[in-house]
């Protein structure tokens, strides 16, 4: 896929200064306030290409929203993240002043990030593979007969192809997560983001979406996973990093986070789930 991002005739280009082509995501002293309320304190961290990080800590502790500024859902009141080597939050010019970048460079960029939510988001009135074919015209600018092709082969790799002429309302709740896994892949961005993906799935249909998800693990994709679901952080992840308050409390490998951590906060939190 083409993963080359440039500015639009006329604008300053994203800063590149400090790019790792190793690294798919950076963030350097990200923080995020709503009105008075400080929700993300200055958070730091490098996510190398090909691995997969999970995001744990309570409810509140920031997770949702780290990840919703990643993808710039949320703009961050202070910091830098780079995407890919593109700096998302903020253009420079040659003297090192900053500005904030334009809507359709923000697009650029976040055209290589995959976003799967809580919510399916799938039009009620479109078939599955019209769903999924929909951003490839819309966005990449594929002809009917290209998205169509490509939305086919995102929709098998999710094992839900037979079902690509129904609508939603035919689906169960795993189907349709599966569904939207495959309209975001069918973008093929190079990072992959899931926010809860199955939060609001009973045990039997968030199996089948881990199992899409642990798919994806295997075969390199890089991937940024909120989940409360300590069984498949510790078993797919390559880094596992502990929220609270805004911050993090502990970031390593599966098996020290789980079996020795360091913070007695992130101790706490996992017991309430290994017991």
């Amino acid at each position: 896929m083409n993963t080359t991002l440039t500015a639009v005739e006329g604008e300053r280009p994203c800063d590149t200064m400090g790019a790792d082509p190793s690294v798919a995501i950076r963030v350097v002293g990200l923080k995020k306030s709503f009105g008075d309320v400080a929700v993300l304190h200055g958070i730091s961290f490098d996510l190398p290409r090909g691995q997969v990080l999970s995001i744990i800590g309570a409810s509140g502790s920031g997770k949702s929203t780290l990840l919703r500024c990643l993808n710039y859902l949320e703009r961050p009141s202070a910091g830098a993240i780079w995407i890919a080597g593109h700096q998302l939050t903020f253009d420079a010019n040659g003297e090192g002043a900053r500005h904030s970048l334009s809507a359709a460079q923000i697009a650029r960029v976040r055209a290589e990030v995959g976003m799967v939510f809580q919510q399916f988001n799938l039009w009620p009135h479109m078939t599955v593979v019209q769903n999924v074919m929909e951003a490839l015209i819309q966005v990449r600018k594929l002809n009917s007969k290209e998205a169509r092709n490509r939305a086919e082969h995102y929709l098998a790799k999710v094992n839900m192809l037979d079902a690509a002429a129904r609508y939603p309302a035919r689906l169960s709740g795993g189907q349709q997560q599966r569904v939207a896994i495959a309209r975001a892949l069918a973008m093929e961005p190079q990072i992959m983001l899931f926010d809860e993906a199955t939060s609001s799935l009973d045990p039997e249909l968030t199996a089948e979406v881990l199992a899409v998800m642990r798919l994806l693990a295997r075969d390199g994709t890089t991937m940024v996973v909120v989940t409360h679901e300590m069984a498949f952080a510790r078993e797919v992840s390559d880094r596992v990093m502990f929220l609270h308050d805004g911050l993090i409390e502990e970031d390593g490998v599966p098996s020290v986070v789980f079996s020795n951590p360091g913070s007695n906060r992130c101790r706490q939190f996992l017991s309430k789930f290994l017991g």
